[in-house]
């Protein structure tokens, strides 16, 4: 694609976001910036949650995944299910039965002071770095395909796309964001059923020929039932899968406050349930995308990209498909990585200025300016960590990220768990070194694993921190129980 043209393209996909900033971010008050005043329709959240919890990672990293482990990531996202009807029926009645605005208000009215910060700050560091992740592989593929022909720096690019998502954001927060995500979804979605249109008109397939084609793969496992050691275990994959969306959406600020905007209980989980469904074909989408994509680079004669992550925006953006493809590639994966990260900056803010600075102690005014400027702050860190990843050279971005949720969510976990499904109280203090244990000890166990047990650990690190800090907590708790 001509860079000229992709760059008006993206100033006119930005504008386009400006717009809808504009009309939903006239009322700016806190209520509005944290919640949406609690009016969202579910039907608009549950759209743009899709696209808000595939993200830039899905986007471009699945159809790659699918040269590594198959279609076996299937099985994970068969548990994602399970884990949003446990959001939908034991979590979300809490949620709004406290009417939180920060969900993790929650532990401080059941265990106390140190245990409220330990949540939110764990919070904040998981969802700092994984934020961080997602735009730093939408940033490196605009480096990529743009801004290097332009012959601007990446410290540039990164700069530019972080004051984007601040532009759009400071204003409406949540309000804006529930709107835009529903637009971003619909790109996203876009993008990839028309790469795979146009790969199958190359290779001279039908619908009903692609499908048989991704069947008779040598991709096309989904069940790994017999080898227990190996990390893509149908047991290990599914419960994975569901603790991973108890946490990352059950107990993640970011994307339970779109939850948390709707207008009562019954519509907040009608929302869980529908987009909870939709992630099952949506994924089989980006898994068939990815053998297309590898069908279609031994039938050109195309050399394999080094990394998987490259897969995708490799044959979208190097000119072997239509230039509508490469169109909606960057459109589509300016959308993923928008509507995550737009969304893990209004939460951001939401946790540090509820959670720790506690700005409802001050004037309307004062409240505003401070979260203002909380907002702008977590800009410049989100920049920051992407420059690091940069630095660091780090490569498929999708195992990072669930690598770091299984530390800093899993005592996230236990901690919920605990308070949830016991009476007990807790020694407060020793709960902020608890939480820094169980991701020491799991990860002293992780590095000798295969010494150890002769298998690898895989995603089930998340459970195992969950049952440590929960074993933990129960050790030290007082014999005193709750009323």
């Amino acid at each position: 694609m001509d860079p000229w043209l992709t760059l008006l393209i993206v100033g006119g996909y930005f504008c386009l976001l400006l717009l809808i900033s504009f009309f939903t971010g006239k009322q700016s008050d806190n209520q509005a910036f944290f919640l949406g005043n609690r009016r969202s329709p579910w039907g608009v959240v549950a759209v743009g949650m899709i696209g808000a919890s595939l993200s830039g990672v899905t986007f471009v990293s699945v159809p790659g995944y699918v040269t590594s482990v198959d279609f076996t990531y299937l099985q994970m996202v068969a548990g994602f299910f399970l884990g949003y009807v446990a959001i939908a029926f034991i979590l979300l009645p809490l949620y709004y039965r406290l009417q939180l605005t920060s969900i993790y208000t929650y532990l401080n009215d059941r265990f106390g002071f140190w245990s409220y910060q330990s949540g939110a700050l764990l919070f904040i560091i998981a969802k700092v770095v994984a934020s961080a992740a997602r735009l730093y592989l939408m940033a490196g593929v605009l480096q990529l395909a743009l801004f290097d022909r332009l012959g601007v720096p990446f410290w540039v690019t990164v700069t530019t796309v972080i004051f984007m998502i601040w532009l759009y954001t400071f204003r409406g927060g949540i309000k804006t964001i529930i709107w835009t995500d529903v637009l971003q979804t619909l790109l996203m979605i876009t993008a990839v059923v028309l790469t795979i249109f146009f790969i199958g008109k190359e290779l001279q397939m039908s619908f009903s020929g692609m499908v048989r084609s991704i069947g008779e793969s040598d991709y096309s496992r989904v069940f790994v039932w017999t080898d227990w050691r190996s990390s893509q275990h149908f047991v290990k994959q599914f419960f994975s899968g569901a603790f991973i969306t108890i946490v990352m959406t059950g107990l993640d600020q970011d994307m339970m406050q779109k939850n948390l905007s709707c207008r009562n209980l019954k519509d907040a989980r009608k929302n869980v349930l529908s987009y909870g469904i939709a992630f099952l074909p949506v994924n089989l989408l980006f898994l068939s995308l990815g053998v297309l994509l590898v069908a279609f680079i031994q039938q050109k004669g195309i050399e394999m990209p080094a990394r998987a992550d490259d897969l995708y925006p490799l044959i979208a953006t190097g000119g072997f498909l239509p230039g509508a493809v490469g169109l909606f590639f960057f459109l589509g994966l300016m959308a993923a990585a928008f509507s995550s990260a737009d969304s893990a900056l209004t939460s951001l803010t939401t946790s540090l200025s509820v959670d720790i600075i506690n700005i409802n102690r001050f004037s309307p005014g004062k409240s505003r300016r401070i979260r203002v400027l909380v907002h702008l702050g977590f800009a410049l860190v989100l920049g920051l960590v992407i420059i690091v990843f940069r630095v660091l050279q780090s490569d498929s971005i999708i195992s990072t990220i669930y690598t770091l949720v299984g530390y800093t969510y899993g005592p996230l976990l236990g901690l919920y768990a605990f308070g949830l499904f016991t009476r007990r109280r807790v020694r407060d203090r020793l709960v902020p070194w608890i939480s820094v244990l169980s991701p020491l000890v799991i990860g002293l166990l992780d590095y000798n694993a295969l010494a150890w047990f002769g298998f690898q650990l895989g995603f089930e690190k998340l459970m195992l921190n969950g049952v440590f800090t929960f074993l933990a907590l129960r050790l030290t708790s007082p014999e005193k129980i709750m009323r």
